[in-house]
């Protein structure tokens, strides 16, 4: 399936994208089918080949969501924008205390000598 997404590129903090038309499974900055604009977020200047986007949609290519709200803030096409999806990490609990309390319970040491040779 084809969709149209960014490709970073640019300096480091000075990022600015192509909007480019890609396979899905592709990573973003792999082979590309053929570049349909620019976006530069620090100066908010956008280049877009109209035709050519309202082309591929025709023929089934999607937009990513990032990319979706871009064309709806421009008058490309037309429809709500798309909640962004931000995926947060988890936070792990550490597993060491886990097995130093299970190292305790077992040889039934005191917990203080145990502590004292975890932090050695």
């Amino acid at each position: 399936m084809l969709t149209i997404r960014f490709n970073r590129t640019g300096k480091k903090n000075r990022a600015s994208f192509r909007i480019a038309l890609q396979e899905k499974a592709k990573a973003p900055n792999h082979r590309h089918v053929e570049v349909l604009g620019s976006y530069d977020p620090h100066s908010k200047v956008v280049v877009l080949k109209k035709e050519r986007i309202l082309h591929w949609i025709g023929l089934g290519a999607q937009a990513s969501d990032s990319v979706h709200n871009l064309l709806v803030k421009e008058g490309v096409v037309t429809g709500k924008k798309t909640a962004i999806k931000m995926v947060r990490p988890v936070k792990k609990e550490e597993p060491v205390v886990e097995v130093v309390a299970e190292a305790v319970v077992e040889a039934e040491v005191k917990p203080e000598t145990v502590v004292e040779a975890a932090t050695k």
